[in-house]
Parts: C-alpha cells; structure tokens; sequence
C-alpha cells in the first residue's frame, strides 16, 4: 500500500506540474482526487475485451435480452437527465454559448459541474457497451474506434473535471447527452428481433455523430477566436481530439454505408447456382435435357 500511495503521489504530482493548479471546487468528489481509479478502471476495461474474447471463442453467444433493456434504458434515462440539467444550469448561469469562463457564473458552474462529473461516471459504465458485445460475441463491432473512443473518453473527461469543469466545456456534453438517448433508445429497440424492421435510422445516428462533433469543434474555435480566459491550450487539444473522431466516424461511415460492392461480388453467380466454365450447373442440366431429347 506504501508503493502504491508513493506512485500515486508521483502521477499526481507529474499531472499537477503538467496542466497546473486543480479546480479547488472539485476536490474531494468521487475519483477524482487520484488519477489512479481511472487509470485501472481502463486498464481493466482493456483487459477484459482480450480476456473476454478468449473466454468466449468455444462458447455460445449470451442473449442477455433483459439486462441489455434494463442498460439501455437506464442510460437513456440518464442521458436525459444530464441534458435536461446542463440546459437549465446553463440557462440560470447566463451563459455565453460563444465563450464562457470558468468563474464568472457563481453556483451555476458548480452546478454545471456537478452535471459533468455524472458524465464523465457515465463514461466508465459505459464500458459495459464493449463487455456485452464480447459476452454475445459481437466481434465485428469491436473496432478500434470503438474501444478507442469509450477508452479515451473516459481518461480525458477525467482531466476536464479536474482542471475546467465547467464554462465552456458545457457544450460538449450538452449535444452528447442528446445524442445518447437517440442512440441508447436504438439499442434498447434492436434487442427484440420484432422491431428491426422499424429501425431504418442507424445510418442517421452516424451522421448526428459526426454533426455533433464538427459542432464542438466549432464552438471550441470561437473560444478561440474571441478569447473570454477559458485555457487556450484546453481549447487546441479539445478540437484536435474532436477531428480524430471526425476522421474515424468518418471513415466507419464511408466503409459501412458508401462502400461500393467489389467487382468478383458483381460477377458472382445467384445461391445455388454452380458455375462451370462461366455457364451455369442449370444451362448444362437443360441443354443436356435437349440433347437427350434428340438422342431419342
């Protein structure tokens, strides 16, 4: 235990000289105070798709229809909430939706914090997302995007609560919030085989992703542009991991919905048709059926 406080001392001393002195408003809550919680959270969310899939490999995909509903409906619900908390804190506050600080709107920011700290939890119950997949044995939806944005998401947000809680980092989580009930609302209605035919919307669900991102990215620049004392250096860094994901929503988007059918899938003869010598199992059986006929 000695070690382990000693190294956590060492990270947190190294973070504090990196980005500067923490929000003094948000120290003592939950996991925020050591970097270490996070740090093992993800190392365990990691370890858990490796594991898992080996786990799995000779054993038969969980259906889990009733705890994907319940999950899915509870971050809906709570997706909801924070959305509907950061409009109203938001609202209270008077804040500027060109560049807001991280001081000048009193108990509102801490309110506004408050809401960011559920979001930055909601991050790491999200990694059950990944662990249901490897559980139902959902490879294919394993992509590096995928782990890439639940990992880092969770780590960043992390460094948010710390250091710029509130003010302009309301944005973000603002179009998130509304975002996840469309896209936990999906995934809640795709557990029952007997709404699929209903969900025609998954395609559009990408594309509000990748709106919802250039948007942020937008907002964070004005900041820029227009200075109010929001950390400029928080401001690069924020737009510079927003066109990461813009680049592999982007890319996702393309090979799911726009990838063009390769050239030998066009060629490729209908099911149940063998092909012989670029004619067909059915020409030979007719043209034999004529030749016999003739023989007679």
């Amino acid at each position: 235990m000695e070690h382990l406080k000693a190294f956590d001392d060492e990270i947190n001393a190294f973070l504090d000289n990196m980005f500067g002195p923490r929000d003094s408003r948000v120290r003592g809550w939950f996991m925020l105070d050591s970097y270490l919680p996070t740090f093992f959270l993800t190392v365990i969310y990691l370890l858990s798709i490796w594991l898992g899939n080996k786990y799995m490999k000779n054993r038969p995909a969980l259906s889990l229809r009733g705890i994907l509903t319940l999950y899915n409906l509870g971050i809906t619900l709570l997706s909801a909430y924070m959305l509907a908390e950061l409009i109203l804190s938001t609202w209270e506050g008077g804040y500027n939706l060109q560049c807001q600080d991280l001081t000048s709107a009193g108990e509102a920011d801490i309110r506004v914090a408050k809401v960011l700290w559920w979001y930055y939890f909601s991050k790491s119950v999200e990694f059950l997302d990944t662990i249901f997949f490897v559980l139902r044995k959902k490879t294919s939806q394993i992509t590096f995007l995928h782990v890439y944005h639940h990992a880092s998401m969770f780590n960043i947000w992390w460094c948010v609560l710390n250091w710029i809680p509130c003010g302009q980092s309301f944005f973000g989580p603002t179009l998130n919030s509304f975002i996840h009930i469309l896209m936990y609302s999906y995934y809640g209605l795709s557990v029952f085989p007997s709404m699929h035919k209903y969900l025609w919307w998954k395609k559009y669900l990408t594309q509000a992703q990748l709106v919802q991102f250039v948007l942020t990215i937008t907002h964070t620049m004005s900041a820029v542009v227009k200075p109010c004392g929001f950390p400029f250096g928080c401001l690069i860094f924020q737009s510079s991991y927003m066109l990461t994901l813009v680049i592999l929503f982007l890319n996702f988007y393309v090979q799911t919905y726009r990838k063009k059918p390769m050239k030998k899938d066009l060629q490729e003869p209908p099911a149940g048709k063998e092909v012989k010598n670029g004619f067909s199992k059915a020409y030979f059986t007719a043209a034999n059926g004529m030749m016999n006929k003739k023989a007679q």
